[in-house]
């Protein structure tokens, strides 16, 4: 582990920052609030390599940068502001659920959209881009996938991933240092609890604002209805509701005794990138972890009644995808037309399965024992699980 390298503080960081761009207003410092609570525990409890210390450096630094960028293109666009953002459905589901294919299936259709993962990366222009051609942030983000499957080759197999594809706008968030994306990308159960306590939902304007900046950028996505996705909104979905009221929260349902330990293998996999970390921390980190993200849906689900979700079950959207994609849409409001119906058939087509390596992984493999996930998940197992078996 990196001993003698550590992460600068946050001031550092911020004036390198501007000196990258030539700007200095950051906007609503509220970010450096999680910023300067990140940055000691990377220090002292990611187990980070000197690989790591440097990646992480690099993350903070990029997500400044894009931040400065923001604020600067809002403020010679403020037309940005008036965008009006239609998102329709947000999955929700845990990790190794099938949110992801039931995402960008959605998204993928005619008349649907989703942020792709090269603007998960860079939200922001990059000063020499013209407007509708963002090439170069293309370029960036096939570099750095490039570099992630170097380091980790075995990530397509758990998580594919395109830089055209929709993916999580918790990589966004996580550039507001307030998603579980950190706790995903480094081992930081500490700066996990930080943020349940103290930081759960203020994300949320910001990531409308950015959202509605993206829809600006590309003027083909106007009228457009978004769908977005990412595991970590379990963590503030009071704030989801509250950001975008008129969407339906979509979540995904497998049993955890199948998607605990897969998640384990994918971020035991990630923290190989730059951390030392064992798979028994990794197990005994994310087992409860997941848990209490499940117990905050069911809360938060159990105050603001059934209206506004709809659930899908793993099993019947592995068997059957298109009816589940089609259900999904109309409860949501979005008449299924067959342009529509033809787009998730393609998607469908060009992503299955059986293209990808197998992803193995057991319980064993992180130290858990089946008996425990069933305890720490009854509540959960009970309620939506209850008549249909593991898969």
């Amino acid at each position: 582990m990196a001993d003698t390298v550590r992460i600068p503080d946050s001031d550092t960081l911020a004036a390198e920052a501007r000196t990258i761009t030539g700007l200095d207003d950051f906007g609503d410092p509220w970010i450096f609030e999680n910023l300067n609570a990140l940055i000691p525990i990377l220090n002292s409890e990611a187990r980070l390599t000197e690989v790591g210390v440097g990646g992480a450096i690099t993350m903070i630094k990029t997500a400044l940068v894009n931040r400065l960028r923001h604020v600067d293109l809002v403020k010679k666009h403020p037309e940005i502001l008036d965008e009006e953002v239609d998102v329709a459905a947000v999955v929700v589901g845990l990790p190794r659920t099938g949110s992801t294919m039931l995402h960008r299936m959605l998204s993928s259709a005619p008349g649907m959209t989703g942020v792709k993962w090269w603007e998960c990366q860079n939200y922001s222009p990059f000063p020499e881009e013209k407007l509708g051609d963002p090439e170069p942030r293309c370029k960036a983000a096939a570099a750095y996938l490039d570099y992630m499957l170097e380091h980790a080759p075995d990530l397509m197999s758990i998580h594919p991933m395109s830089i055209d594809q929709s993916d999580e706008e918790l990589i966004i968030l996580g550039q507001l240092f307030s998603s579980t994306m950190i706790e995903g990308m480094y081992y930081v159960p500490t700066y996990a609890r930080w943020l349940i306590e103290n930081s759960r939902t203020r994300c949320y304007k910001d990531l409308r604002q950015i959202l509605q900046s993206l829809q600006w950028q590309d003027k083909k996505r106007k009228g457009a209805k978004w769908v977005l996705k990412t595991p970590g909104h379990l963590m503030a979905l009071d704030a989801v509701l509250e950001t975008f009221p008129g969407a339906k929260i979509v979540m995904t349902h497998r049993d955890p005794i199948s998607t605990v330990p897969s998640y384990c293998s994918m971020m035991y996999t990630l923290y190989g990138m730059g951390a030392e970390v064992d798979r028994q921390s990794v197990g005994a980190f994310w087992e409860k972890r997941l848990a209490e993200l499940l117990d905050l849906f069911m809360d938060i689900r159990e105050k603001s009644g059934g209206a506004s979700f709809i659930d899908v079950r793993y099993t019947d959207l592995t068997k059957t995808p298109i009816e589940e994609g089609k259900r999904v849409l109309a409860e949501a409001g979005i008449p299924v037309t067959p342009e529509i119906e033809a787009g998730m058939s393609e998607w469908v087509e060009a992503n299955r399965r059986e293209d990808r390596a197998p992803h193995k992984y057991s319980l064993e493999d992180f130290g858990l024992d089946k008996a425990n996930i069933e305890r720490d998940f009854a509540k959960y197992r009970e309620t939506y699980l209850a008549q249909a078996p593991a898969a």
